[in-house]
């Protein structure tokens, strides 16, 4: 990533929750610093083309900033961790430069989570759910934030081959149920962790579907969940949109159902139309302050 001579951007006027406020749903954008991202790979070629999304998530109402800097899209390819964290870490500076907002490490590498979280970012989103990496507990108990802990069957490499389950719910719940127990053991504290029943990671239609339905369910294991299905090859094929950034008024009506389904963090592309539909939801569930019609 080179720099483009941008001006400094600063956010102070629209300060971030953090992921432990239970005020209301969160939005956290994605912005991923990979060539091959399924959505948007190779968008992001310098530093102003970063700041110029940021900013406008930032003014669209985002409470978290999510940087990704390896593809986990079905069949992707590894990198190295030297790769990623070239791509992750000068994104990383840069918002920080900037904006006053949470950021959040989208990895499964240890050493990736460490040197990013020393650049400011304050949560690790490891969609491996800590399987991947020994080493990667030790780096959240040290730096004590919070960790996102995600369901997946399989790897990015193979995950929608044939996946299959007993009862779908049932057999996520019983495995993060199980992650949580095991990362408590090793002294991650339960306030520090966010689960993900990971959509479209090892899911077919009908398993996504399922699980949005009992969203519920997940919120009885004592941690905020969080919901990642923006843009994903399901909305497509139900709706016959193969192009990923087309599906932004679906994924925004599914936000709708999550929310209102005990989601507390719903990770999106587009943060404007989540906003809003977390806010109608918010209205229709809670009330509207004006009551004019």
């Amino acid at each position: 990533m080179t720099s483009s001579g941008n001006k400094t951007r600063i956010a102070e006027e629209n300060p971030s929750r953090t992921p432990d406020d239970t005020a209301g749903v969160q939005v956290m954008g994605i912005i991923n610093v990979t060539p091959d991202s399924f959505s948007d790979g190779g968008q992001i070629s310098n530093e102003n083309a970063l700041l110029t999304q940021v900013e406008q998530m930032v003014l669209d109402g985002a409470d978290i900033i999510d940087i990704g800097g390896e593809s986990t899209r079905p069949f992707a390819e590894k990198v190295s961790a030297e790769e990623e964290l070239s791509r992750v870490i000068p994104a990383i500076e840069a918002i920080k430069r900037n904006f006053h907002i949470p950021i959040s490490i989208d990895t499964c590498k240890a050493e990736v989570a460490d040197k990013a979280i020393q650049a400011g970012a304050g949560i690790i989103n490891d969609i491996s759910g800590l399987t991947l990496d020994p080493a990667m507990i030790s780096v959240a108990i040290r730096h004590n934030v919070p960790v996102i802990i995600m369901h997946m069957q399989g790897t990015p490499r193979d995950m929608q081959i044939n996946p299959s389950y007993d009862n779908v719910v049932n057999d996520i719940f019983a495995s993060l149920s199980g992650r949580i127990s095991w990362a408590e053991e090793q002294g991650l504290s339960r306030q520090n962790i966010i689960i993900d029943p990971g959509i479209g990671f090892g899911k077919t239609i009908n398993h996504n579907l399922t699980i949005i339905r009992q969203l519920k369910k997940f919120t009885s294991l004592g941690c905020q969940v969080l919901v990642g299905h923006s843009r994903k090859a399901f909305i497509g094929t139900i709706l016959s949109i193969d192009d990923p950034q087309k599906r932004d008024e679906a994924t925004a009506v599914l936000s709708a159902i999550c929310a209102a389904n005990g989601a507390a963090i719903l990770r999106v592309h587009d943060v404007a139309r989540t906003v809003q539909a977390v806010k109608i939801v918010q209205a229709v569930m809670h009330g509207h302050q004006d009551n004019r019609s």
